[in-house]
């Protein structure tokens, strides 16, 4: 955890010139409302890592009953408001420039709750002091992005290199239950990429997770065809639900679209 919040050169981060005012001005408003809020993405990755890549946009995670909320007063003070998706994402637009508000990880249901507030990290950047989110949370919101246009499993690979000892493993776990095969994919993915680092992950944890798959070798196949492929990439997995007979556990629509609606 923090005790000084380290402060980001957005600079570095190579946002378009005339985003810069929106982004500053909108955590200055984000900061004076009484609505819990975390920014994400290639921010939180910098700052628990060192990583710097360019980035467009900012993300900022908030509960899901908090998200109607945070929208409705940046619409109050003038900005464009569009939900992409009720059940995971809204985004506040300038102009050409905007953020995502992300309340859910939208492929496997894993909702923004309390606990993601639990640990205080914080930065300055743009000119405000922010919470960011914290190791554990950071590597849940990236595990399910695999997919041939984008794969962030080196940002959970480096996440788990540099903060090990901060991740909450026994809570990450407990997010995970119903996906701990996707867990102990990023943690195999982890051995193979660094073999002298692999006690940074908690052998108990390796053990269980080993044991898990042995049992689960012994089962019988399930009686219903499951794909769950589109839970990491909902676009490279449509042919399994639409022609071979695959149900779909994700329950998005076919053709997914981001663009802009009005």
């Amino acid at each position: 955890m923090s005790d000084l919040p380290e402060t980001l050169d957005p600079s570095v981060f190579e946002p378009p010139e005339d985003a810069v005012e929106f982004y500053s001005d909108s955590l200055k408003l984000l900061n004076q409302w009484d609505i819990p809020f975390l920014l994400s993405g290639t921010y939180a990755l910098t700052c628990h890592t060192g990583v710097i890549r360019p980035t467009k946009d900012i993300d900022v995670f908030c509960k899901a009953g908090d998200a109607p909320r945070l929208l409705a007063h940046f619409k109050e003070a003038g900005y464009t408001i569009t939900i992409e998706d009720d059940r995971w994402i809204g985004k506040v637009w300038q102009g050409e420039n905007f953020f995502d508000v992300i309340y859910n990880i939208s492929s496997a249901s894993i909702p923004v709750t309390d606990a993601w507030f639990t640990e205080t990290y914080e930065a300055e950047v743009y000119g405000s002091c922010v919470r960011i989110t914290p190791p554990t949370e950071f590597i849940l919101s990236k595990m399910f992005i695999q997919d041939r246009y984008r794969y962030d499993g080196a940002d959970v690979a480096h996440v788990i290199l540099k903060k090990h000892d901060e991740i909450d493993w026994h809570r990450l776990l407990s997010a995970m239950e119903l996906y701990w095969e996707v867990l102990l994919m990023h943690i195999l993915n982890f051995r193979f990429i660094y073999p002298t680092e692999r006690d940074c992950i908690p052998r108990w944890l390796f053990d269980l997770l080993i044991e898990r798959v042995q049992a689960q070798a012994e089962l019988p196949p399930a009686n219903v065809k499951v794909c769950r492929g589109r839970l990491l990439s909902p676009r490279d997995y449509v042919v399994d639900i639409s022609s071979w007979g695959f149900a779909d556990v994700v329950g998005k629509g076919l053709e997914e679209k981001h663009e802009r609606h009005f």
